[in-house]
């Protein structure tokens, strides 16, 4: 088997900047791979993970360094020892996974031995200054039944207050993305669950979360950053009782589908994340989701332009991708 890979770098435009505690975004940078097998062509999206300074740059250069091995055939368990966990692996394994369901006729989540059930993506409200501006973003998001909300240090619970006057019918999970302390959490947890809050996501900093080893929390903590691979979660299950499986973290849905089953053996709920991206980005974590309690899958519901044959949203329902997009 003789492979041809490609890829080249894309920059999408989200509808308005995306702010949470400590990043903004203007524009989302992406890379694609393309492995092209006579006439048929596999692809995958990855954005990367930006605190690590993953660029498109850095990863076409992971993509570069592996090269030959891919054409001259390597599989998806080979790439998990040629590379490490990161975005670059990501899009090449999501590529070989787009390629060898178009080479079997199968679909992604066949491959992957998972049955399809519905899934409800949440829908992110980033930061805003003032908790009126984060409430006015929820009303505004009405047909989308659950939200995701970026909160900071700043007033965490008058804005989930905010966001519940406009919004009582909506289910919530906040994100703190690790701008919190312990007393913080500790003060704000009781009174975010009397409003109606189902789990906080990375409330403390990566690094600088194990003080929450003991500390019983009245509704769900989830890791994001503390758990980045399957290296990190004996830790992490110390520490959460849910984690956030992001396919550019953890560096595909070959691993992921590994981490997502070793969580269960340690009874931790699952969380499918996306570091926004189009639908071509969101279909391997759509069969990820698959395994999953809670989905964060808006990414294309937060750019200007989707690509075509784009995953379809309705009322936060997300439609299995299309052959022609991937899987």
């Amino acid at each position: 088997m003789s492979l041809k890979l490609s890829m080249h770098q894309e920059d999408w435009i989200p509808t308005v900047p995306f702010r949470i505690s400590n990043a903004v975004w203007h524009s989302f940078p992406a890379i694609v791979v393309e492995l092209q097998d006579g006439d048929l062509v596999g692809r995958g999206e990855a954005e990367g993970v930006f605190y690590f300074e993953e660029t498109p740059e850095v990863m076409i250069a992971q993509v570069e360094a592996v090269a030959s091995q891919i054409e001259a055939g390597a599989s998806r368990a080979d790439l998990l020892e040629l590379m490490p966990p990161g975005g670059a692996r990501h899009a090449l394994d999501a590529a070989l996974w787009d390629l060898e369901a178009k080479r079997s006729g199968r679909r992604a989540w066949e491959l992957a031995d998972l049955p399809l059930k519905q899934i409800t993506t949440v829908y992110s409200i980033g930061l805003e200054d003032e908790p009126s501006g984060q409430a006015e973003k929820a009303a505004a998001a009405a047909h989308q039944p659950v939200l995701k909300v970026k909160l900071g240090a700043d007033r965490p619970v008058e804005r989930i207050e905010a966001i519940r006057a406009v919004r009582p019918d909506a289910a919530l999970v906040i994100d703190a993305n690790q701008g919190w302390t312990l007393d913080q959490l500790k003060e704000v947890a009781p009174r975010l669950e009397k409003l109606g809050v189902e789990m906080i996501e990375q409330p403390l900093p990566r690094g600088a979360d194990e003080e929450l080893e003991g500390y019983k929390a009245p509704l769900p903590l989830c890791a994001d950053e503390s758990c980045v691979h399957g290296g990190e979660l004996e830790q992490a299950a110390r520490r959460y009782q849910m984690i956030n499986i992001k396919l550019d973290k953890c560096g595909g849905l070959t691993h992921g589908l590994e981490l997502a089953r070793a969580a269960r053996e340690r009874d931790l709920g699952l969380m499918v994340g996306c570091m926004c991206g189009t639908s071509l980005a969101m279909a391997p974590a759509f069969v990820m989701g698959l395994l999953c309690d809670f989905h964060d899958l808006d990414g294309p519901l937060l750019l200007k332009n989707d690509r075509a044959w784009g995953m379809t949203f309705d009322n936060g329902v997300v439609g299995a991708p299309s052959t022609r997009l991937w899987g």
